[in-house]
Formats: structure tokens, C-alpha cells, sequence
């Protein structure tokens, strides 16, 4: 994505999240199973739909709190485009 973050759409950055977030997941060497756990949900589901932006399922701002926790990063690296 070569768009600065405040000239993407809303699609676009929930997008962009979701990409990030499993970025910095495999980068930390979790499977989505793993971080649902940490997260405290006993599925993929949300993670799995989240990551992929799959029916406009999408990250809350809580959530990507407790997952910057988990993984060790800021939560402001979610929102920064990495390509």
C-alpha cells in the first residue's frame, strides 16, 4: 500500500491492520490459535476473519490493545504501512 495512513478508506486501514497484525503474530512465531488463546477466546475465528478483513470482521481497539501486549510491540506499529 503506497497511500499515506490518512488517505486510506476506512476498508483500507481495517485492511491494513489485519495485515499487520499477522505480520507481527508470525514474526513472534504464533499461530492464530495461539494468540485467540492469549486473548482469551477458544477459537481462531476472530483472529482467522480479523487478519483477512473476511466479511468486514475486524479488530477492535481493545483487542489490538491485549495483542500489542501480547506480541511486545506499540500498538501505533498496527496502523503503519510495512511494504
Amino acid at each position: 500500500m503506497s497511500k499515506k495512513i490518512n488517505d486510506l478508506n476506512t476498508d483500507e486501514l481495517y485492511i491494513l491492520i489485519g495485515k499487520n497484525v499477522a505480520i507481527f503474530r508470525k514474526k513472534a512465531n504464533l499461530s492464530q490459535l495461539a494468540l485467540s488463546l492469549e486473548m482469551g477466546n477458544s477459537s481462531t475465528s476472530l483472529v482467522s476473519s480479523a487478519e483477512l478483513y473476511t466479511k468486514q470482521r475486524k479488530f477492535n481497539i481493545a483487542q489490538l490493545q491485549k495483542i500489542a501486549r501480547i506480541l511486545d510491540i506499540d500498538i501505533t506499529d498496527f496502523f503503519k504501512p510495512l511494504n
